[in-house]
This record gives structure tokens, sequence and C-alpha cells, in this order.
């Protein structure tokens, strides 16, 4: 079972939505262990992601989930990305490319689409939008219990990648969302004071 967070009594909710984003923090992927989020928190994962704001309702962003079945597609890609970069990658270097897909128990794409013909939304604002709906989606997971990970790298750009996912043109591939049950942490991070970021007109 996963150490949810539970809801307090209407009075507090303001104090658990603040404890809740302070106590999320980044476990990385080969912390992630199985079991993942089921048919319905992934439901919940997704209608949290929905909840993001989003100008004049374009929807500027999908996810893509890569399911147990199709792993060994993406690693192929990892790999193959790898050696487009490389040609002289050691076998360690393209073992370690591919293991990167075999992670967390759940794995998604996150994009952005940035179609050029719509120009009434900028694209900052698109990506506010995506950027919006993965935090939704990370502080959701933390409340089940999970922890959770973005994961990013070169073979984001690798045109066997975008085949794989079939991007269309505009879209841009942001980062992969992983989450799972948390098998070890690290100490939480110090967060920067609000000082180092907030300015006064």
């Amino acid at each position: 079972m996963n150490d949810s967070i539970e809801p307090p009594d209407p009075s507090t909710t303001a104090a658990w939505a603040r404890a809740l984003i302070h106590t999320r923090q980044t476990v990385l992927p080969k912390r992630l262990l199985a079991p993942g989020p089921d048919a319905a928190q992934l439901q919940q994962l997704f209608e949290a992601a929905a909840a993001a704001p989003d100008h004049e309702q374009r929807l500027p962003w999908r996810l893509v989930v890569v399911p147990t079945d199709k792993r060994n597609l993406l690693a192929e890609v990892f790999e193959a990305a790898l050696l487009d970069r490389d040609p002289a990658a050691l076998a360690s270097q393209r073992e370690a490319a591919r293991e990167k897909a075999y992670r967390a128990p759940l794995l998604m794409l996150a994009l952005a689409r940035l179609d050029e013909a719509d120009k009434e939304v900028p694209a900052v604002e698109r990506f506010i939008s995506l950027g919006c709906a993965i935090q939704n989606m990370l502080l959701t997971a933390h409340a089940m219990g999970y922890g959770s990970a973005l994961t990013s790298g070169q073979a984001l750009a690798s045109p066997r990648l975008h085949r794989l996912f079939g991007l269309t043109p505009g879209e841009v591939p942001v980062c992969f969302v992983n989450v799972g049950t948390v098998g070890a942490r690290k100490p939480a991070r110090p967060r920067p004071d609000a000082a180092r970021f907030v300015s006064w007109l």
C-alpha cells in the first residue's frame, strides 16, 4: 500500500494543500518501483491535468503513455538516437540508454502543441499550460503516495522519437513524466528563499 496523504477537514484544506506542495520532491526514475497507479488512479491523474489553466481552451498539449509492452520500442529509439549522435558509443553506453525506457512503472511523454497557424495564444502560454498540467499530475500522484520525476535528454530531439510517438508538425516533446512507488528517497533539497525571486514594482 502507498502512504497516501489524506485530505483534512474543509477548515484546513489550505494547510493541507500547502503541505502537499512543500513535501513533494523529485524521486529519480531508477528509484520508482512497481506498483504504479492503477487504472482508476491513472484516470485521476488525467483529470488533474485537464484542470490546468488553458487560454481559449485550445488544449495546447497532450500526453502519450508508454505501456510496459511497448517499452522495448522506446529502448530501441533511445539506443539508436545515441548512435546517431555518437556512432562510437560503447556497449555499456548503449545499454544505459536502453535501460532508461524500463524504469518507472508509469511513463508518459508530455508534448506541447505549438502550431504556428494559431496566432492568438502565444507559445509561452501554451508551455505554461503544459507545465501546470504536469504539476497537477505530480501533486496528485504525491497525494496518492507515489513518487515522481520529470526527465528529458537529447533523445527528445531525435526524429526517431518523433516518429515513434507520432508527432505532428508543431508538436514539441518536452519531457517524460515518471510515476511509481518510492523505493528510496534522498534528503529533501532546500527551497529557495522568496527574497531570491520576488521583487516589488
